[in-house]
């Protein structure tokens, strides 16, 4: 067993993927983007949001390699990187740190943004 603080430093990955994951923005934005790559604009119209506020989300969201970008002319496209994977339809699941994580909810949940 782990002591207390070696315990505490190897779970500090994992408390920083939970603090990324509890806005509600970074959910909506993972939920659209696990359909397949958005650009800004689209993310925004969906989510009803100014493009700094998207921007500031998804500059969090590719700082910890969840989603990737790419760049086609002009504009820049968004999807999942690949530690992130779509699983049965109604899960999100995350390989990061050597933590996988699955976040699951009812398919309404995935397949809709409210």
């Amino acid at each position: 067993m782990l002591n207390t603080s070696l315990e505490a430093n190897a779970l500090e990955p994992l408390a920083d993927i939970f603090k990324l994951l509890s806005d509600g923005t970074r959910l909506r934005i993972l939920s659209l983007l696990a359909k397949g790559e958005r650009n800004v604009t689209s993310l925004c119209q969906d989510l009803q949001l100014p493009q700094p506020t998207v921007s500031h989300h998804l500059g969090l969201l590719r700082m910890r390699n969840i989603i990737s970008n790419r760049r086609n002319g002009k504009q820049v496209f968004y999807g999942l990187d690949g530690q992130v994977t779509v699983g049965d339809g109604q899960c999100l699941v995350i390989n990061s740190d050597g933590y996988k994580l699955r976040i699951c909810g009812p398919a309404e949940a995935m397949s809709t943004v409210s």
